[in-house]
């Protein structure tokens, strides 16, 4: 009898134990919207992966899900990892309209110096602001692309004159009221769509990081594209968001948790930035190579959008302000924040 309850007592330690094995390795189901050979994947997460593979004795393994390949658009994103359809996701914070508000803040206009920088700065303001918007899941990194420009099938712009009648893409909220507040009539799509848009005179053109845009074809739609003087701040910029499922998380063990902690957060943003925009410039030679002409807005030009497109900012504080937050005082903390990590 004893030898057989000492049986009984050691299968169910050995099943324990084989149970705690099996629960230490995890596979992270990895979902995003554009084509695996963009920057978010070979630039930013399969090196991501590979640390964390690394670190973790092997036992944190990714299975990478580009282009929508687990169903679903774009704005769904963030929704699949609160709900766990995917264990992360990435995605633009402004898909999800009205849902991060203090968020937004980056994508005023003229807001963004360099993507490195500004990621930097969101990542803290995450830290102190914003923290509550992202209660559903585990934040991993927030960052920025890289300076917006635009592209034109009809005709270039030079001046603020030019947008008068131009139906121009615009990926969120606030760049769309900014397109608006310099003549132009907005019209709200995720990346993915913009293309066919073009190609069928949905609209007349788009505003997007130069990185991007050899991967979605617009440079062989595009006939014109206008860029700020990089010596401005930029037109604008897209905030995106890198959440993790919160029971994927919390179901880790204590030292795969920290392999995670230890690659996500301040520098993982500001990587994910750098790296973005450092795909702007052979984005750039692709569109030239296209036969797109580029045109530099001047400084003195863009004075005159920075001042049609100024009362967006207060807009922006006087709902932060509607919302129980000291408006004003949150959008001078951004610039701030920005101020401080462009200096160095």
């Amino acid at each position: 009898m004893k030898k057989l309850l000492l049986n009984a007592m050691l299968s169910v330690s050995l099943a324990g134990t084989a149970g705690l094995v099996q629960a230490q390795e995890v596979t992270l189901k990895i979902h995003h919207f554009v084509s695996p050979t963009t920057f978010i994947q070979t630039g930013v997460f399969e090196p991501w992966c590979a640390k964390l593979a690394k670190q973790s004795g092997n036992r944190i393994k990714c299975q990478i899900y580009p282009a929508m390949q687990l169903g679903g658009t774009p704005p769904q994103l963030y929704d699949q990892a609160k709900d766990g359809v995917a264990d992360i996701i990435w995605t633009i914070a402004g898909y999800s309209a009205n849902r991060f508000p203090m968020t937004e803040v980056f994508e005023l206009p003229f807001m963004m110096t360099n993507a490195e920088a500004t990621s930097r700065a969101a990542w803290d303001f995450y830290q102190t602001y914003s923290k509550h918007e992202f209660k559903d899941t585990h934040l991993l990194a927030v960052h920025v692309h890289g300076p917006g420009t635009l592209f034109t099938t009809k005709k270039p712009i030079n001046t603020m004159a030019d947008f008068k009648g131009m139906k121009l893409r615009a990926p969120t909220r606030l760049t769309s009221k900014m397109l608006g507040m310099l003549g132009a009539t907005p019209v709200g799509m995720p990346v993915p769509a913009v293309a066919e848009a073009m190609s069928k005179g949905v609209i007349d053109g788009a505003v997007l990081p130069y990185q991007v845009v050899p991967s979605i074809k617009v440079n062989e739609l595009a006939k014109f594209a206008a860029e700020t003087d990089p010596k401005y701040n930029a037109l604008y910029t897209a905030v995106f968001i890198m959440a993790m499922n919160k029971a994927k998380y919390e179901s880790l063990a204590p030292e795969l948790k920290k392999v995670i902690d230890d690659n996500s957060g301040l520098e993982l943003s500001a990587f994910a930035g750098k790296t973005q925009e450092a795909d702007d410039s052979p984005g750039r030679d692709k569109v030239k190579a296209s036969g797109v002409a580029i045109n530099v807005i001047p400084a003195a030009e863009l004075d005159k959008w920075k001042k049609a497109t100024d009362t967006l900012d207060d807009e922006w504080a006087a709902n932060i302000t509607k919302l129980g937050h000291d408006g004003p005082k949150t959008l001078q903390a951004a610039r701030d924040l920005i101020q401080k990590y462009t200096r160095k």
